[in-house]
């Protein structure tokens, strides 16, 4: 197909999307409300919502796509996040950039505007927000890129589980942000696995242990409000604990070596390094069994602890082998039950999975295609790292359906900069922390 071939197709994509939300029946479904917006020529109009730095990745990555992308809004809680990443953009990909102080919005509300003025939206946002962005961006028939998780409470994947339906149904394509599922050595390696090239997966074992992120000391004249969003990875109903916004990654990993998600998870965790009030509620360390319906057990650690050894990767055994692998290095290993090495990755130049997520995602609107569907996948292992956390705050075994099922948002009640969220910290900054035995997760 020529090139005037390939805008007409992009073109008449978009002008489908734009139909649906009119209210025009689609696959024996009608949707009513909304509008959409729709280039006319071949340009893909984006909106970036989440200015911090993994937006300014995802933005610098749709940006260098081969397609002929423009960023044409942006939006942010904050002004000097919005500010920042603008100026970083602008001055990289200046033909570009396209975002007048008029498209630049800010506050809890900026979302709305700025999805409604694209074709294609990126949410990167802390994490807590993503249900609510998510379906403002399907409900406006947008393509998505979002970034992982998706979610940090049990309604919050009930949400995204119920948007990605409407999603499918409208043929708009959706990649969350789980790039080893877009990395070579897994996508080689995790297709071995699955033919059965190690037999069947009896047990593994997932790790992310680092020595921890950022902490944004308090300011005078602070909200409380303001001084969770600013340390958003401190508190649950932005962030989820890291073994949903880190680790979420490794176990996403074991549920796709299984081909299946766990029926319970049993575990343990606590605060045994970072126990100052600069930490917010999280726990520093988990360590879970994911417990699967054939009976197999996979093993899932995270840590933040300063001065110890790390990893970062998974491994697993099957019944006629076992694997390594790796982010870092591009590393896959495949051994048969005798230590016969049967598979080795190749770990020079493979492509950076973080582009090749935003190469195809665009490729594909650019050439009219329905072709990614990630929104229930990454809700499912998202739900898996979340019952994890239920796991080691209350000490119990949380079973699949009775966490899908939990009606315990942890969202405030009022979005504001004098509200205040649901945990507030006691007369000496000190914030509640999970008790094994006594805190109630479901």
């Amino acid at each position: 197909m020529n090139k005037e071939g390939l805008r007409d197709q992009r073109r008449e994509f978009l002008k489908t999307s734009a139909l649906v939300a009119g209210g025009v029946m689609l696959n024996g479904v009608a949707f009513a409300g909304g509008g959409a917006h729709s280039s006319v020529d071949d340009t893909i109009k984006i909106a970036l919502i989440g200015c911090g730095g993994r937006g300014a990745g995802a933005a610098t990555q749709a940006l260098s796509t081969k397609q002929n992308i423009k960023l044409v809004a942006m939006a942010d809680a904050f002004q000097d996040r919005l500010d920042e990443t603008y100026q970083t953009l602008s001055a990289k990909f200046a033909a570009k950039v396209d975002v007048p102080q008029e498209r630049r919005f800010v506050g809890f509300d900026a979302y709305q505007k700025a999805i409604a003025l694209a074709d294609v939206v990126l949410l990167a946002t802390p994490p807590g927000f993503r249900p609510m962005h998510f379906e403002e961006a399907i409900n406006k028939n947008k393509h998505v890129f979002m970034e992982k998780p998706v979610a940090v409470d049990s309604p919050g994947i009930r949400k995204v589980l119920e948007i990605a339906e409407l999603a499918k149904q409208k043929k708009l394509n959706v990649v969350v942000g789980l790039q080893r599922r877009y990395q070579a050595n897994y996508r080689e390696a995790l297709k071995r696995i699955q033919d059965g090239a190690i037999g069947d997966i009896t047990g593994g074992q997932v790790y992310w242990n680092s020595g921890g992120v950022w902490v944004k000391p308090r300011k005078p004249g602070q909200t409380e409000m303001e001084y969770q969003m600013r340390n958003w990875y401190y508190f649950n109903w932005l962030c989820g604990d890291h073994i949903v916004e880190q680790h979420v990654h490794n176990i996403d990993v074991a549920n796709w070596a299984k081909n299946a998600y766990p029926v319970s998870i049993q575990g343990t965790g606590s605060r045994a390094w970072r126990t100052g009030k600069d930490y917010g509620e999280i726990y520093d360390n988990h360590a879970v069994e994911l417990t699967y319906a054939d009976g197999a057990v996979i093993y899932s650690q995270c840590r933040h602890f300063e001065g110890t050894s790390n990893r970062v990767d998974e491994t697993f055994q099957g019944t006629k082998g076992r694997s390594y692998l790796a982010a870092g290095g591009n590393k896959a290993v495949l051994w048969d039950h005798k230590g016969k090495e049967i598979y080795n990755h190749p770990t020079k130049d493979n492509p950076n999975p973080y582009q090749t997520e935003h190469d195809e995602l665009f490729a594909a609107i650019a050439k009219g295609e329905y072709k990614f569907a990630d929104a229930e996948r990454g809700a499912k292992s998202c739900l898996t790292a979340i019952i994890g956390r239920y796991a080691t705050y209350s000490g119990r075994v949380i079973k699949w359906d009775d966490a899908l099922k939990a009606d315990n948002s942890l969202f405030p009640a009022q979005l504001s900069w004098d509200a205040n969220p649901k945990l507030m910290p006691d007369a000496n900054g000190l914030y509640p922390i999970p008790t094994p035995g006594q805190t109630r997760v479901i």
